[in-house]
């Protein structure tokens, strides 16, 4: 059930409607994540800054779309989940990729590392056991790595929460979540 209305870009008007024409010049549409952020224009202005400046980081697109797949399923977002699975399928990413996203896992070392990272930084609320950190140094994981890391999980979080609080309704192929609460958004009651 939607708690917070998603905007129109048809009839949206001001900072929200350019910033959806943005998204809709980019992506083709725009998605009701984004519709739920119009309504804050700051707040859209500021999540897709963010995104564009990690954009020019160091992952790779592939690896932020499974990074993204591990924050949604610790959160348990349907909305995310579903999203990041399209997007990253669009980017090469196969059914078993995916899949391992999911439960923080790779073929690759380091992108493995960078998924328990991620996912250790959710579930404990970013207070990580010296452990962990040596783990994903030993993988080969930087200082800066780590950070870029802490950055993306954020990024990710947000849009998490968003679509918790405001029950976003999900506009991409549904991908059900893995744990009890597989609700057609991300609003578990």
């Amino acid at each position: 059930m939607t708690r917070i209305a998603p905007l129109d870009p048809q009839t949206t008007s001001g900072q929200a409607k350019h910033l959806f024409d943005g998204v809709q010049g980019k992506l083709g549409a725009v998605p009701n994540l984004i519709r739920v952020l119009g309504n804050a224009p700051a707040a859209l202005k500021g999540y897709l800054s963010f995104s564009a400046a990690l954009a020019d980081g160091g992952f790779s697109p592939k690896v932020r779309e499974q990074l993204a797949l591990t924050v949604a399923e610790t959160n348990q977002c349907a909305y995310c989940l579903s999203a990041h699975s399209f997007l990253g399928g669009k980017l090469g990413l196969t059914q078993q990729e995916l899949a391992d996203a999911r439960k923080a896992t790779a073929v690759d070392q380091r992108t493995e590392a960078i998924l328990k990272l991620a996912q250790g930084i959710v579930a404990r609320r970013g207070v990580l056991e010296s452990t962990e950190l040596k783990q994903a140094r030993q993988a080969g994981l930087t200082d800066g790595e780590i950070v870029e890391a802490i950055a993306h999980v954020a990024l990710n979080i947000f849009s998490n929460y968003i679509n918790h609080v405001a029950g976003t309704v999900i506009d991409f192929p549904e991908v059900s979540l893995s744990n009890e609460c597989a609700s057609s958004s991300c609003a578990c009651d």
